[in-house]
């Protein structure tokens, strides 16, 4: 667990049972004072649901985007409904704090505490999977039949039409000149600023109501329904929608917003390391970060390296090469997945834990046993002639916690269905289908499965999300001997000064006036701090 938490609260306003903003807070801080984690700060959004107003949680969103400060290491929250009611949501968002090096831990539902409940967890979240491939059929093939009749399946009606009594689209008079002058404008030099900002000092709006925006302006450009096309999955109708620019206009808009997608990227994409949060040194147990280095000729190597080794804290374990060991995790986890017997019992393991899923079922039968007993309690009293005032109040009191509290139990055994077996394995069938070369698909596979990798000099172990779940691989096992050429390129010996460091760090001084001593542990010998080529 980590050392620095933050809160976050919610309270919806959808809910009849809720539990308050206080009363959230209050556990949470109860369970990181328990598990000895400190609280820096707290995030809080009122009256606003998981589901459909995601983007509305102001809070929310300042604790996604405050993750990437790296102050925190831990989300607490109450229930991890609080954190997202959706599925996609919840793996989306996590995702974006796992890669800032944060993870979401609920106060009251101890689903993680043994290793197959990360597996369950992941299941819970991929349910949806489940459900899309059994029990959506019909919806699906209703959503079908409506697009073949050009009819709308819901979302947002674009800007220019507006939905008619047959739920199709119908040209809407006072927006459609609208759409028409942004694509006569577009096609005929003018930039997507230029218009937006006069289409915004007119006081014009989008179909949201909103002022025009950059991303919204491409969104428009693009959308084939303004040439007639409609379009649902996989069934598209020319003509199945009344058309409001000419082909050639929106040929003509395409060729130019091409043609500027092809001028030079602003921003360099960020490397997704899939061991992240996963990956320790053998030698101190320390965190390995994902780095990256440029060697002579320009060259880009990725590798992972020790947070105690990077610091030059004491540690000398070596970087290792990210696409070996994610490699190697990758493969043996997947071996793993499809060791049929191995997996029969993580299913039974999964099925066991059940019972121990709900820490909210737990405490509400353990109400209902109180009850129970207080009202044998008071009929005995009854019985051997005590009746009093405060003995039948005591007594409706009684009957109408247990009334509620029969009714709590109902609702959540409702929300936590059992899975079935069959549910369980569909779930972790569908990581046989995993196409390793697929970066989404990889690390939901990390994600799911890996608990932690140790890099040693000799051997990596992996311990995997069941119990006993550990392995051991030695390098020979890999067909290697050492670590060394898994690790970052050694240098080249400048041709200048003859030392090995000074040929590998001369790209990066070519433009700039300091070197980069941080980039000297990956040799095999230290390199003083004052250290600099007299020829660079």
């Amino acid at each position: 667990m980590g050392a620095n938490a933050v809160i976050y609260a919610r309270f919806s306003s959808d809910r009849q049972r809720e539990e308050s903003i206080e009363g959230q807070l209050r556990e949470c801080k109860e369970y990181a004072q328990r598990n000895g984690i400190r609280v820096i700060d707290s995030y809080i959004d009122r009256a606003l649901s998981a589901s459909k107003e995601t983007e509305k949680r102001l809070d929310f969103q300042r604790m996604i985007r405050d993750s990437g400060r790296h102050l925190f290491d831990t989300v607490l929250v109450w229930k991890l409904d609080r954190f997202a009611r959706n599925r996609y949501d919840s793996a989306h968002y996590k995702n974006i704090l796992k890669k800032n090096g944060v993870r979401v831990v609920s106060a009251t539902e101890h689903i993680t505490e043994g290793p197959e409940g990360i597996i369950l967890e992941s299941m819970l979240e991929g349910m949806a999977e489940y459900y899309s491939a059994e029990l959506s059929e019909k919806i699906h093939r209703g959503q079908k039949d409506n697009a073949l009749k050009g009819r709308n399946n819901g979302g947002r009606i674009p800007l220019g039409y507006k939905l008619g009594a047959d739920k199709r689209l119908e040209i809407d008079p006072a927006t459609a000149p609208i759409v028409q002058e942004i694509f006569k404008r577009y096609a005929e030099g003018e930039t997507i600023r230029e218009i937006v900002n006069d289409l915004n000092a007119r006081g014009l709006k989008t179909s949201r109501g909103c002022k025009f925006a950059y991303p919204s302006f491409n969104t428009l450009l693009q959308n084939r329904k303004y040439i007639g096309e409609y379009k649902y999955q996989d069934v598209v109708i020319p003509g199945g929608v009344p058309a409001l620019v000419d082909e050639d206009t929106f040929e003509r808009v395409q060729a130019r917003m091409a043609k500027n997608k092809q001028a030079p990227a602003t921003a360099k994409a960020k490397e997704s390391y899939l061991l992240t949060t996963k990956l320790f040194c053998g030698e101190c147990g320390k965190v390995m970060f994902g780095e990256s280095g440029a060697g002579t000729g320009g060259k880009v190597y990725r590798y992972y390296k020790c947070a105690s080794a990077k610091k030059k804290a004491g540690c000398h374990k070596r970087a290792v090469k990210k696409e070996w060991i994610e490699n190697l995790v990758v493969d043996q986890t997947m071996a793993l997945v499809m060791n049929a017997p191995l997996m029969e019992r993580i299913t039974d393991r999964l099925l066991a834990m059940q019972g121990q899923e709900s820490f909210d079922l737990k405490l509400l039968q353990k109400q209902l046993k109180e009850a129970d007993k207080g009202i044998e309690n008071m009929l005995n009293a009854i019985q051997m002639g005590i009746i009093t005032a405060s003995t039948k109040q005591r007594l409706a009191d009684l009957e109408e916690q247990k009334s509620q509290l029969e009714q709590q139990i109902l609702m959540e055994k409702i929300k936590n269905p059992a899975l079935s077996r069959e549910q369980i394995k569909f779930f972790l069938d569908q990581y046989k289908k995993t196409d390793t070369t697929d970066e989404v698909q990889r690390q939901r596979l990390i994600d799911c499965f890996v608990n932690a990798v140790f890099v040693y000099d000799d051997r990596i172990v992996l311990t995997f999300n069941y119990k006993d779940g550990t392995k051991t691989i030695t390098l020979d096992d890999v067909n290697s001997s050492d670590m060394v050429g898994n690790g970052p390129p050694t240098a080249n010996p400048c041709s200048h000064c003859g030392t090995r460091v000074c040929g590998f760090l001369r790209a990066f001084l070519r433009d700039r006036k300091e070197p980069f001593w941080e980039l000297f542990t990956v040799f095999s010998r230290p390199v003083p701090v004052d250290f600099r080529c007299q020829a660079v």
